[in-house]
């Protein structure tokens, strides 16, 4: 062979080798475990992330950037496309109106245009081919044939040409979960791809054994997505009349449907108020009652009553079955009344037990056991792990107590501003298997300071939390009394051991006595003290010197008196928190000495203030900017200071307080200060929204492990944005 040829010839990789390095293309493109609370600064020079939590260069790419390396690595050749396909579906996030339904047209089946017959036909050709071509041993047509009419006798086929109604009526029939029928109205294309791919790989095991047959390949991408959420949905702009949007809507509760049920691998969903019109009952039991929900027990309604479900709910239930259970689900700010009708019926229909109408005593001892029996069975869903319901404020409590309940391996759990009451958080302060790490009861009006003190004092639920959000302001102040706010911090566990990172206690009755109670707290980052009238600066500049010095971002809405006069407020923060907290100590020396300057007592680099203050700052001062949210929120901001990461050092990353005026974070900020409010949704620090949907599936080859597959939400310290963003950064409560 010559030397031209040899230089042509296409380097063939293996498979995995390919999907390997997609997946870590793919992560590159998520937040690092420990995230940085500093918005991503996008720079064409910083080279490639530094894993580390740095402001600069970041830990990761943009997900954009991420999105695209994949999309040039489909256009490679055939197998590079194989391997980034999967990832590029990975994570789908609906923006506009068109693009929705762009993809409902590429992802479910249309009935009417490709029957199950048709599907299944060319199916069951293409396996028989794929299957002919591994199998070296059969390679004449008559094996061929029979090879089809075996595996035609294996499945059991729809006849269309007679109706199984003209057989037999139709509740004296077996519903058998193996066989497709005709008439069923939401057959799954990949589960009828799974049973045509075991079928073939059972006559091949009966012909030739130990012949590896593909699995049928399957042009819808469905089975690829891993999270779905319509975060920037919107369809404000589009000049549609209040008929067309009441009557002509694009994301409807049947369109939601037929895409889930193409989405057996579906870990995390993310709705919004946007869409919520669409989150109808028959939705909500395609996203909860998948994976371990629907399997094992039999039970086709919970308890409702002892009779043959029809065909399609089975064949509803066996597909369920085979999905994975979800891990995710984010539904901030669904509050229209299709989704609290439809949250109504769910939780009636699977979680509450029925009223017990027949009370004359005639049914007997064996039936009354058996029904007790079907009672005490609740049904759980023990794969979510974390759940946001921030201002989901029209779910009554007796359907959002059963609702919450039912997930006993909650790690994250975000309630704002919903009707949760004290006998919810006892309930949920029972569990023996819950144990969260992130929580969220910001503006809960129902709560009572006793309810809170008992949850987190006395339940070992929140034995292990890192992120505590009670933030109230002057509208809806926290209900917790001075009494229960020193024994919270003094008892428990949370507060004990010292591993806070995040923690906001806005509008409690905090006073320097309380402050002086606490436990150190060297990991808490972030902190907030807002709404507290009589809070004195010099008491928040001892605590974060004595007991929290690692607090890089500090709320000061409506806080301490210095702070209401506005034409102190400048020199009063200056001189009695930024100063002390943020400046290294003065020493003096007679004798020259090379050693470096002591770092300044405390991290503190962001300071939330009133809109009031912040206007009597003007400028800044110094390298302090402020900056300015999508919404009514403002930060006071350290520009010269960040976490900066030497890539290729492998030290981490280092706050630095002397940026130079031409280091690109320093830059990216002044021009944030600049815009006046004017930025992205996402911009802010100190979120008030729970970050629960974002995530990252590895996989484990023989020979490279990349890790195994872990859902990824960062609580309050993730970065959203779109709507979850404004939430999170850009509203004022």
């Amino acid at each position: 062979m010559s030397a031209t040829a040899v230089s042509h010839t296409e380097i063939q990789y293996p498979p995995e080798l390919l999907y390997a390095i997609c997946a870590h293309v793919y992560a590159s493109g998520l937040l690092p475990d420990e995230p940085s609370l500093d918005p991503l600064v996008i720079d064409g020079d910083h080279g490639a992330p530094t894993a580390h939590p740095a402001s600069y260069p970041p830990g990761y790419w943009p997900e954009p950037v991420a999105r695209r390396t994949l999309a040039n690595l489909c256009l490679v050749n055939h197998a590079w496309y194989e391997a980034a396909k999967p990832w590029l579906w990975h994570k789908l996030e609906v923006r506009l109106p068109r693009t929705w339904l762009s993809l409902v047209e590429e992802i479910a089946w249309n009935y009417d245009e490709e029957t199950v017959d048709t599907v299944m036909g060319k199916t069951i050709q293409e396996a028989t081919r794929v299957a002919m071509n591994s199998a070296s041993v059969l390679s004449n047509n008559d094996s061929y044939f029979k090879l089809d009419e075996n595996l035609l006798g294996t499945l059991e086929i729809p006849d269309t040409t007679i109706s199984p109604d003209l057989l037999s009526p139709v509740p004296s029939r077996d519903p058998s979960p193996r066989r497709l029928r005709p008439k069923s109205k939401s057959p799954a294309r990949w589960k009828i791809f799974r049973t045509i791919s075991d079928a073939i790989q059972d006559v091949m095991n009966t012909r030739a054994p130990g012949v590896y047959v593909p699995t049928p390949h399957d042009p819808r991408p469905g089975r690829f997505v891993r999270h779905l959420d319509f975060n920037h949905f919107r369809t404000i702009g589009m000049r549609r009349s209040v008929e067309e949007g009441v009557n002509s809507r694009f994301v409807t509760g049947d369109r939601v449907q037929a895409v889930l049920k193409e989405m057996p691998n579906l870990t995390a969903f993310g709705a919004t108020e946007y869409m919520d019109g669409a989150l109808t009952l028959p939705v909500l039991n395609e996203l909860f009652l998948r994976g371990a929900p629907s399997g094992g027990r039999g039970r086709p309604t919970r308890g409702r009553a002892l009779m043959e479900l029809h065909d399609i709910e089975e064949e509803d239930r066996e597909r369920r079955r085979e999905c994975k259970d979800l891990e995710a689900v984010d539904l901030t700010g669904c509050v229209s009344a299709v989704f609290v009708n439809a949250f109504t019926d769910f939780v009636n229909t699977h979680l509450l037990p029925p009223a017990d109408s027949d009370s004359s005593g005639e049914e007997d001892d064996g039936s009354r056991r058996t029904r007790q029996l079907l009672l005490n069975e609740p049904l759980l869903f023990p794969g979510l792990k974390r759940l946001g319901m921030r201002g989901v404020k029209s779910i009554l409590p007796r359907y959002l107590g059963p609702f919450v309940l039912a997930f006993p391996n909650l790690t994250h759990l975000d309630l704002s501003g919903t009707r949760l009451t004290p006998e919810i958080l006892d309930a949920l302060g029972e569990s023996s298997t819950m144990r969260l790490k992130s929580l969220a009861l910001a503006r809960c009006i129902k709560l009572t300071s006793e309810s809170i003190a008992r949850f987190l004092v006395d339940s070992a639920v929140t034995s292990e939390l890192t992120e505590l959000n009670l933030y109230g302001d002057m509208t809806y102040v926290s209900p917790i009394t001075l009494e229960d706010l020193s024994k919270i911090i003094t008892q428990a566990p949370c507060f004990v051991n010292g591993k806070l990172v995040y923690l906001d206690i806005s509008s409690a009755p905090v006073s320097r006595d309380v402050l002086l109670k606490f436990k150190p707290q060297p990991k808490l980052r972030s902190l907030g003290l807002s709404h507290i009238l009589h809070l004195q600066l010099k008491d928040v500049t001892e605590f974060i010197k004595e007991k929290a010095p690692n607090v890089e971002i500090l709320t000061l809405v409506n806080t301490s008196p210095e702070l209401t006069a506005t034409r102190q407020a400048t020199i009063s923060l200056h001189t009695q928190l930024i100063r002390p907290l943020c400046s290294p100590p003065v020493s003096f020396s007679l004798s020259q000495s090379s050693s470096p300057p002591p770092p300044p007592p405390s991290r503190l680099r962001v300071i939330e203030l009133s809109t009031a203050v912040l206007g009597a700052l003007g400028a800044g001062a110094g390298s302090w900017r402020i900056i300015r949210s999508k919404g009514g929120r403002g930060w006071y901001v350290d520009t010269a200071s960040a976490w900066v990461a030497e890539p290729g050092s492998g030290g981490g990353s280092v706050l630095r307080r002397d940026l130079p005026p031409t280091h690109p974070f320093r830059v990216a900020m002044e021009n944030l200060s600049a815009a006046n409010g004017n930025v992205s949704s996402g911009v802010g620090w100190h979120a008030r929204k729970m970050e629960v949907r974002k995530f990252c599936s590895f996989i484990e080859l023989s020979h490279l492990t990349i890790a195994v597959q872990i859902l990824h939400g960062h609580g309050m310290l993730g970065r959203e944005d779109g709507l979850y963003g404004a939430v999170s950064f850009a509203y004022q409560g």
